[in-house]
């Protein structure tokens, strides 16, 4: 967006924002794109994260094209903002394209996990059962393809919804859906909003069959989160995990024409919030002496069981999606989905929240590190730039085990 009023060529819109260049700007004033709802710190003190800064610009690694530093890797990620920590104490912390302390940045699908532990925080207060059944918490989804599905179920991307996901696919389910979402364009004359695209989806296979990465399933989530709270989802997550986690900054989601938030991707939260969410994981849930998500889920999450373990084994959409290195297959035999999160390790505890055009927060319980990547690449998915993060985040924690 340069000049007054904006040039043609620079002016984002609601048709272009998601496209490079455009969303190098978008991805950081996404509320003067598309309608959002805050999701207020609330008023009590902000939990600051002390320093302990590192020199790791020149750390090198191994990646897909070679040798190289986190520097270069960084040069090459479209990054907007980059953050660790190591026990609690941020390491390094870089902003770039403009991005500030206080700058709100699109979270992509790092936003399912944020969910997760809102769904946790539930759990453990005994207002939601994982096995209820989606229609017990919202009836209004009662004789659609959700009818016998369980929170469970979209807890772990097990429900059996057809819903494609191919971003380079103009007309498929994720395309198509963004219109109803507010993300698109759409009809004037269409009156679709987020549940109603939602109602009129079909199944494709049993329940609890088999993992399939599918955002649909956590706006699902979302609104029976709506329906059991008793709240708007935004103030819902205001109340029960944004202002107990002692956030510097309000949050942001986006949502439709009648208000539906979309909780799959439209969160837009401040680098150090996101990272004070990642080290509350790594904490099991607790942080000053609270407990804000049960260690009981956290560590569901973390371990899941065996159902949740062979299912994701069994999938070819894990491979598909990379999310850890290509030649390194005995990494799907360990790794799980659950709870909104990618399981990389559950013994060492790598936890992985990602999002489309490089979004990235790195959970290493073991290395007691949280490694956070805020990014505006030009392609919506990418799985060697993917590998390379992890590849980077894993030489991270190496690195910081060696210095504790």
């Amino acid at each position: 967006m340069q000049g007054d009023p904006a040039r043609a060529g620079s002016l984002v819109t609601l048709a272009n924002w998601q496209q490079a260049p455009w969303n190098r700007w978008s991805f950081q004033h996404l509320r003067q794109i598309i309608p959002s709802a805050r999701v207020s710190r609330g008023h009590g003190p902000v939990r600051e994260l002390p320093a302990a800064p590192a020199d790791l610009d020149g750390l090198t690694f191994e990646t897909t094209r070679g040798t190289s530093t986190l520097a270069g890797l960084l040069s090459r990620s479209y990054a907007d903002g980059f953050l660790v920590l190591h026990r609690g104490r941020i390491v390094t912390e870089q902003y770039f394209n403009g991005m500030g302390r206080d700058t709100p940045h699109l979270l992509q699908s790092i936003s399912k996990s944020v969910v997760g532990g809102l769904t946790g925080v539930l759990v453990g207060r005994g207002a939601l059962d994982p096995a209820q059944p989606v229609t017990d918490c919202a009836p209004e989804l009662s004789g659609s393809s959700f009818e016998g599905a369980t929170v469970r179920h979209l807890l772990d991307m097990t429900a059996g919804t057809r819903f494609s996901e191919d971003y380079d696919d103009p007309d498929s389910d994720v395309r198509l859906y963004e219109r109803a979402a507010g993300w698109q364009p759409a009809d004037p004359d269409d009156d679709l909003d987020l549940f109603g695209y939602i109602r009129g989806l079909p199944n494709a296979r049993e329940h609890g069959e088999r993992f399939q990465y599918r955002s649909i399933l956590t706006d699902v989530l979302g609104l029976v989160i709506e329906r059991v709270a008793g709240q708007r989802f935004a103030d819902a997550l205001s109340e029960l995990l944004w202002a107990p986690l002692g956030t510097g900054y309000d949050a942001e989601i986006t949502v439709d024409r009648h208000g539906y938030s979309l909780t799959d991707g439209g969160l837009s939260v401040t680098l150090r919030d996101i990272a004070r969410f990642g080290q509350l994981y790594l904490q099991s849930g607790c942080w000053d002496g609270h407990q804000v998500v049960p260690a009981a889920w956290v560590n569901d999450t973390r371990y899941a069981d065996r159902a949740c373990r062979e299912t994701f084994a069994d999938s070819d959409d894990a491979r598909r999606l990379g999310f850890c290195d290509p030649e390194q297959m005995e990494c799907y035999t360990r790794a799980h989905y659950r709870n909104c999160w990618w399981v990389l390790d559950p013994q060492l505890g790598v936890l992985l929240a990602s999002g489309i055009y490089g979004q990235t927060m790195y959970v290493n319980m073991f290395a007691n590190a949280v490694v956070v990547l805020l990014s505006s690449r030009p392609e919506p998915f990418d799985a060697a730039a993917n590998a390379d993060v992890l590849k980077a985040c894993s030489a991270i924690s190496s690195a910081l085990t060696l210095l504790a």
